[in-house]
């Protein structure tokens, strides 16, 4: 589970001053019973972050399925069991993460099958391109789904990009990076097959091959394997990559293909919760 505090900060985002509806309506004994149910085929995610919700208003919360299980249609994920008003106060908080969560995973769940059934070695990552303030859960939810995790941060490796470039050219990048730690991966992002060779000869370990076509991609591990460079460096693509096109990219000979899109157009998974009061 992510930084508790975190989870906490939600539930406070949407109860600053305490849930004026239960507050008004609904009695401080009444117990209730509640399920959540996924609406849609998908695969389940931030099912612990759910319960962690319920659990801290004191409700008691009961998983049915595991994170990253492929669930169908109408299955109960959730039992909940406990004061009336704890339930309808963590309600939307939790449907919110379990949704955004679950689609994350989902969209990666499809993505990893795509390329797996043209290449099994072909790994697909997810990016930072993720909503401010949910990175943990943005990325814990693709690695559910069954993709790698390319950098969490900008403290995690070195990624040499074209505004970089730019301002200090690709040569000297490579060197002044190797000099200022031997401890990190160097990655290099390019945008031809000469300069894929050029990155390796000045000893990037990864060389992200951007907004290339799937031919401008092949073309790039030939020149690599001519070169006698490509199994001295990752091949990472990155950039336009969509469901469609992921079978062609697959087939190129490279070894990771990172997808934005996995964390920055994510379309939530239906999840709703249904709550009965415990008879007397």
């Amino acid at each position: 589970m992510v930084d508790a505090r975190m989870l906490l900060s939600f539930l406070e985002e949407d109860t600053p001053f305490g849930d004026l509806t239960c507050d008004a309506v609904i009695p401080a004994d009444m117990t209730a019973s509640a399920v959540i149910r996924a609406k849609e085929a998908c695969v389940i995610a931030g099912v612990e972050e759910a319960a962690f919700f319920f659990s801290h208003l004191g409700a008691t919360a009961v998983a049915k399925v595991k994170d990253g299980e492929m669930v169908a249609a109408g299955t109960v994920v959730m039992a909940i069991r406990g004061s009336a008003r704890a339930i309808l106060s963590a309600e939307r908080t939790a449907l919110n993460i379990m949704g955004r969560m679950s689609g994350i995973a989902t969209a990666a769940r499809e993505a990893v099958e795509a390329v797996q059934a043209v290449d099994p070695a072909v790994r697909v990552a997810s990016t930072r391109k993720t909503c401010p303030g949910l990175r943990a859960l943005d990325k814990k939810a693709a690695v559910l789904g069954g993709a790698v995790s390319h950098r969490f941060s900008l403290s995690d490796m070195v990624m040499i990009k074209d505004n970089h470039l730019a301002l200090v050219g690709l040569e000297e990048a490579v060197r002044r990076a190797k000099t200022h730690s031997p401890y990190h991966k160097v990655e290099v992002e390019v945008e031809s097959a000469k300069d894929a060779v050029r990155a390796a000869e000045y000893g990037a370990d990864i060389v992200l091959l951007d907004n290339m076509t799937p031919e401008g991609v092949r073309a790039a591990v030939a020149a690599l394997m001519t070169s006698g460079l490509r199994e001295k460096v990752v091949v990472e693509i990155s950039g336009g990559v969509s469901r469609t096109t992921l079978p062609a990219y697959a087939r190129t000979g490279a070894d990771i293909i990172s997808m934005g899109a996995l964390t920055h157009s994510v379309r939530n998974v239906d999840v709703s919760l249904d709550v009965v009061p415990d008879r007397k």
